[in-house]
């Protein structure tokens, strides 16, 4: 089992992977353990880290969750993209900031609109105009 210490240090060390707190990388060809373990940890793998207890609480899915769930089956339906380019633009493309950050439906639906942006299916202005018309829709009621 890993120590605290070994634990913190690998935490720091992630840390520094973030967009927000980059640091300039000194590509080594030998890495020592700590940065290597690092640099192989995917922010979804969270098997054997240690944490805190989590209360579960059974919800309901709010209706955006299952618009958004729907929306990339649909995609996938469609041949728009695939099971796979989903699960790797919503965790393992996002970093680990955000994925920690965001919601699991919040995650998908990031994914969505990157890909959708990214494969030149619509483009990021027309993304933005169609943001702005929702976010006006609902502040309306």
């Amino acid at each position: 089992m890993t120590s605290r210490p070994e634990l913190r240090q690998q935490y720091d060390i992630i840390g520094s992977f973030q967009p927000a707190l980059h640091l300039p990388q000194n590509w080594n060809y030998e890495n020592p353990a700590p940065l290597f373990r690092a640099y192989m940890h995917p922010p979804h793998d969270v098997g054997g880290q240690q944490d805190v207890p989590v209360h579960y609480e059974e919800k309901e899915e709010e209706q955006w969750e299952l618009n958004t769930y729907v929306t990339c089956e649909v995609l996938g339906w469609r041949g728009v993209w695939t099971a796979e380019e989903r699960r790797r633009r919503a965790d393992n493309d996002l970093g680990y900031t955000l994925y920690l950050g965001m919601p699991y439906y919040g995650r998908w639906i990031w994914s969505a609109a990157r890909m959708l942006v990214g494969k030149k299916h619509i483009s990021l202005t027309e993304l933005l105009e169609k943001i702005a018309e929702v976010k006006a829709r609902y502040e309306k009621k």
